[in-house]
């Protein structure tokens, strides 16, 4: 028999899925430039037509940001993956896992900021960072829970 889905706890790599979540659904948001649309105005010349204004935000800029963040998203992967793929058997290795494990941690403080510095420079709604910033923070959670089950681990000398 099995258990409702309602009822299930968390699973062991909960904070290896909820990252790659959280990178696609960024991923998503970026390709969608961050859902910045230009502004699109009309004005007469001094002859009395009518012209047609695009003012937009450079493209340079949102690459920037685009680049940023997608190089925060792939560290965020590789640390979760670097650490995962360690079971220590000595300290040495105990303490490069908590290294990784630290490490990511800090990717996603860096994601959050970055993403504040966006939400300050675009004209973006805060509606829609919000998902987003909740999903770093739970990962954030997610991954200090996993670093402190490591203090579970007891290596016999």
């Amino acid at each position: 028999m099995s258990v409702l889905k309602n009822r299930r706890g968390l699973s062991k790599l909960e904070f290896y899925h909820n990252a790659r979540r959280l990178r696609r659904e960024i991923t998503n948001l970026l390709l969608r430039d961050f859902g910045v649309r230009d502004k699109v105005r009309r004005v007469k010349t001094d002859d009395g037509e009518e012209m047609t204004v695009i003012e937009g935000y450079p493209d340079w800029l949102l690459e920037e940001f685009r680049r940023n963040i997608m190089h925060i998203l792939r560290n965020l992967m590789m640390n979760i993956t670097a650490g995962n793929t360690i079971y220590p058997t000595n300290d040495g290795e105990l303490v490069l896992r908590r290294q990784h494990q630290t490490a990511a941690i800090v990717n996603c403080e860096q994601l959050l900021q970055e993403m504040h510095y966006c939400e300050d420079v675009l004209p973006v709604a805060l509606a829609k960072f919000l998902p987003f910033v909740d999903m770093i923070e739970m990962e954030i959670k997610l991954l200090k829970g996993w670093r402190k089950a490591n203090n579970k681990i007891v290596l016999k000398k």
